[in-house]
């Protein structure tokens, strides 16, 4: 009786937490598009600025909002069959890199498009944000052979499955490095410029990076806490068992 209670605790709290982390990405979002919609001149297809504008935005919904809400799938839930949350795991991760690797090319695009044009690769975000990539693609592809594949034995999936959660968690924390660095190169950028609305937008950037943290810490923290894991539930089990 008193195990049962403590699971519903630990439940509802884990709850609340999930709850306050889905609101918290949804503000960071929205943050991040009035941002560039007041401060940056929008959204479009032409000009530096409005090319550019959507980089900031489609990293921040796929490999922050979107990256953070797949890791935690599994925990999120718990109660539908784990051959089904494979499967959804493996559509959002592909949703991300569609709309990730968009949101790359208009950063690289808008570089080529400005008058002078800018350095590529040039930052320390920059470089990063190729290695975030890299890691994730590379996450992408191993996880899709190692647990899709259905020759590969369930002992290599047990043994490798420690490697793909801590690889995963890494590259997400790596992309909140990077979106932080990136904020703060979009500060020095417009103080050189000298816009007058950089005053306010300096500290409203400062704001959303501390939101930015801060969600990466609360998505982190509920990877890391093994009351919150998921389960194992009897369907669970892998039937075959490939030779080794």
């Amino acid at each position: 009786m008193c195990t049962t209670v403590q699971h519903f605790q630990v439940l509802k709290l884990f709850c609340v937490i999930e709850c306050r982390k889905y609101v918290l990405g949804i503000l960071l979002i929205f943050s991040i598009f009035f941002w560039l919609q007041f401060y940056r001149n929008g959204f479009g297809f032409s000009g530096t600025i409005n090319v550019c504008n959507w980089h900031p935005l489609l990293m921040t919904i796929t490999f922050t909002y979107l990256f953070a809400n797949s890791i935690l799938h599994f925990r999120n839930f718990r109660n539908i069959k784990k051959k089904k949350l494979k499967k959804q795991h493996l559509i959002i991760h592909s949703c991300i890199i569609f709309f990730g690797l968009i949101g790359v090319w208009t950063g690289l695009n808008s570089n080529v498009i400005a008058k002078p044009p800018i350095p590529k690769f040039y930052s320390f975000h920059s470089w990063l944000g190729i290695v975030t990539v890299i890691m994730f693609l590379s996450q992408f592809a191993s996880g899709f052979v190692t647990f899709f594949y259905p020759k590969v034995a369930v002992q290599y999936k047990k043994a490798i499955m420690p490697y793909h959660i801590f690889i995963g968690t890494l590259t997400f924390i790596l992309s909140i490095v990077t979106s932080v660095l990136g904020i703060s190169e979009k500060i020095m950028f417009a103080l050189n410029q000298q816009d007058n609305y950089m005053p306010t937008e300096g500290l409203y950037l400062n704001f959303v990076a501390f939101l930015l943290i801060f969600y990466g810490v609360m998505v982190v923290y509920i990877l890391i806490k093994p009351e919150y894991k998921r389960p194992p539930k009897p369907k669970d089990v892998v039937t075959h068992i490939a030779n080794i």
